[in-house]
């Protein structure tokens, strides 16, 4: 039978051994020593004026000195004017009062215990699962300086993960931000949490792009006409066109409306090569509403360019055609007569 207790090795007390209260008193005072333990310090030498009853932690560099030689890695405890050691097993727990906080033993010397640094799910108020590892409900989160700037930094493995931010209304996307399936950022939006759109794209050059803005450039068929007086015409081609910008109904005069997709602000630049024969103007309307218009008050000229710039508030839905008054031969095509239009 082993005289001491497996694990913090007080001595038992034999039969018919003499003194016992001396041995009572020692494994009192190793009990004492270990129990609720807190150690002053980590030291390779004895303190100068030690408290009674206090532990230090015997460090292994420098190679211990004095009453400590040979008894690195032990607990030495100042008891009744001398220095008892114990040794710690993996395991045991001690607050270190230089830094008040709760060191933990490994097998070769106490080292800090962080609750939260090994934590594979973390929830406040809330249910962590294996996608979301850390979950917090609350009315709002806080993260703040300490003394300088603060970041949150959100970082993916590869250019075709995802790193974003997405905002949702009952559990369904509406909108994300962030670096998604691509190095590029960009911001989207959803009306109902499946179809996307992306609505602004910055490359790593800082160049912005808005790849849902309605723009478009409506080309008119190629040839030459003079069309009568207070007739209508319309479009034959978008060489450009983004946002939704579409060609819509014929119109009398030829080819199709151009109809607006969003409620807006929009520049409208109407280009036309004209020869008038008098009087002549050219507009381009929306319903009633006329947009910009080319006007010629002189007389008879021969052909020319002209252009002319409008700011005009526009709904979705809206249809613009071209329409005449007096009398001029037009030249028609892409970069001689048309229309561009963007939203701003």
């Amino acid at each position: 039978m082993s005289e001491t207790t497996p694990n913090l090795e007080m001595p038992y007390i034999l039969p018919s051994q003499a003194q016992k209260h001396v041995t009572h008193n020692e494994a009192l005072q190793r009990l004492d020593a270990v129990t609720q333990l807190v150690i002053t310090a980590r030291l390779s030498h004895p303190p100068a004026s030690p408290v009674e009853g206090a532990c230090y932690e015997v460090a292994p560099a420098p190679t211990p000195t004095d009453a400590w030689t040979g008894q690195a890695g032990t607990i030495a405890v100042w008891q009744d004017a001398a220095w008892t050691f114990v040794t710690p097993r993996p395991g045991w727990r001690a607050v270190f009062t230089g830094d008040a906080r709760l060191h933990i033993h490994d097998g070769t010397g106490f080292r800090p215990y962080d609750a939260v640094s090994d934590l594979q799910r973390l929830g406040v108020n809330a249910t962590p699962d294996e996608v979301n590892r850390l979950a917090v409900s609350g009315d709002a989160t806080l993260l703040s300086h300490a003394g300088h700037g603060h970041q949150l930094k959100i970082n993916k493995a590869t250019t075709t993960d995802t790193a974003s931010l997405l905002f949702q209304s009952g559990w369904s996307g509406r909108a994300e931000m962030g670096l998604s399936g691509a190095d590029t950022f960009a911001i989207k939006t959803s009306a109902d949490g499946t179809v996307w759109q992306e609505a602004l794209r910055v490359d790593g050059a800082g160049r912005v792009q808005l790849p849902q803005r309605p723009i478009a450039r409506a080309a008119t068929a190629t040839g030459t006409s003079t069309p009568a007086d207070g007739s209508e015409s319309g479009f034959a081609t978008l060489p450009v066109s983004q946002g939704g910008f579409a060609l819509g109904a014929s119109v009398a005069g030829g080819g199709q409306s151009l109809v607006v997709p969003a409620t807006g602000i929009y520049l409208v630049i109407l280009k036309a090569e004209v020869q008038p024969a008098g009087t002549f103007s050219l507009a381009v309307k929306a319903g009633a509403q006329t947009i910009a218009t080319l006007r010629e008050f002189s007389s008879a000229s021969s052909r020319h360019a002209a252009t002319v710039t409008a700011l005009a508030a526009l709904t979705a839905g809206d249809v613009l055609r071209l329409a005449y008054t007096g009398s001029a031969t037009i030249t028609y095509g892409s970069d001689r007569t048309e229309v561009l239009i963007a939203m701003l």
